[in-house]
């Protein structure tokens, strides 16, 4: 199998520019032609993006082109988030596979209804949800703003999440609460309980829109909206009295440290990926780490040599134990080899 990526930015988002970041994946995967485009584009092509999807096909000589518009682009050459570019990965030489992976993109508000669930009809789904985005799948836009893509002759890795949460103190037991607004936690008022587990730099402004409750670890975290007059806190997602929730709070050098140990965990010297996706938080990236993406950074050094195509949106598709989860402010990279490896 061969596969290759390219990151191409310009003044204008024309399909010219489109055609231009193929033929240079095609060039450095050795590829008269591809059988498979993964290809990303940035919002500004939202209004021509059937002409852009169009050159793509016609410049990668395939109708097997899907993909989404998204808040950013990288590869492992770098990011771009503030111009019009374009992303993609030319894929060659793969081999048919009832086995292989699928991949899910949507621009719709949440997770669509049909895609919930990974049991009996439903199947795990890995992927990226950017609000507002136009999809594409077999070179055409989809008109429901959702696109679903199997990658051909290749299985993927368990999945690397990195959350970027750091834990403050022990879990607590809600002890009354109303609709969205938990009043008290241990017998203490929410925000009380709140402030005492955030550091002490952090106590008096109450950062709320940093912080998250966990109901498990391996579910999405439930962010908090507000800190009210009374002492409650308003959270995104109504709970009972008796549940137990761990206060989590997003902190850039929390997601570095994990994002290094995740890649570095992936590591192995006899099997290397033959590529890897990374599907991250428009939160995350430059944004978050002040001026530069070091989950990218992360994966150059651990992966130097394998081909990476990304991009930012509002929530990254995970499977979970009974269902399709919705994750923010996360990082999901996953790694690609072979079916006959």
């Amino acid at each position: 199998m061969r596969v290759a990526t390219a990151l191409v930015a310009g003044a204008c988002a024309t399909p010219d520019l489109v055609e231009t970041a193929v033929r240079t994946a095609l060039s450095r995967a050795g590829l008269y032609r591809a059988e498979q485009l993964l290809l990303f584009l940035t919002r500004d092509f939202a209004r021509n993006a059937s002409a852009a999807v169009v050159a793509a096909a016609r410049a990668g000589g395939c109708l097997q082109v899907s993909g989404m518009t998204t808040s950013g682009l990288l590869t492992e050459e770098g990011w771009q988030l503030d111009r019009p570019a374009v992303a993609v990965m030319a894929i060659g030489e793969s081999e048919n596979s009832a086995n292989s992976a699928w991949l899910s993109f949507t621009g719709q508000s949440r997770l669509p209804f049909d895609w919930v669930s990974n049991t009996g009809g439903g199947r795990p789904r890995f992927g990226l949800l950017d609000q507002g985005a136009s999809c594409w799948q077999n070179a055409r836009l989809c008109a429901q703003g959702r696109a679903e893509w199997q990658l051909a002759g290749l299985r993927q890795g368990a999945p690397l999440i990195s959350h970027g949460l750091r834990a403050l103190g022990e879990w607590h037991t809600i002890g009354e609460s109303r609709g969205y607004d938990v009043l008290q936690l241990d017998h203490q008022p929410a925000s009380d309980c709140l402030r005492r587990a955030l550091p002490a730099d952090e106590r008096q402004r109450l950062p709320v829109h940093q912080v998250v409750a966990l109901l498990d670890v391996l579910r999405p975290g439930i962010p908090v909206l507000s800190a009210n007059a009374d002492g409650s806190l308003t959270l995104a997602e109504p709970l009972l009295p008796g549940q137990r929730i761990r206060w989590v709070m997003r902190q850039s050098l929390a997601a570095e440290r994990e994002m290094q140990q995740l890649m570095q965990s992936a590591v192995n010297l006899e099997n290397a990926p033959i590529f890897g996706l990374m599907f991250s938080c428009i939160g995350r990236g430059p944004l978050f780490y002040g001026g530069d993406d070091l989950d990218l950074l992360a994966f150059r050094q651990a992966f130097p040599k394998t081909p990476l195509l990304g991009a930012y949106g509002t929530g990254q598709i995970v499977p979970g134990t009974e269902c399709n989860q919705l994750f923010t402010n996360a990082a999901v990279t996953l790694l690609f080899e072979e079916t006959h490896v």
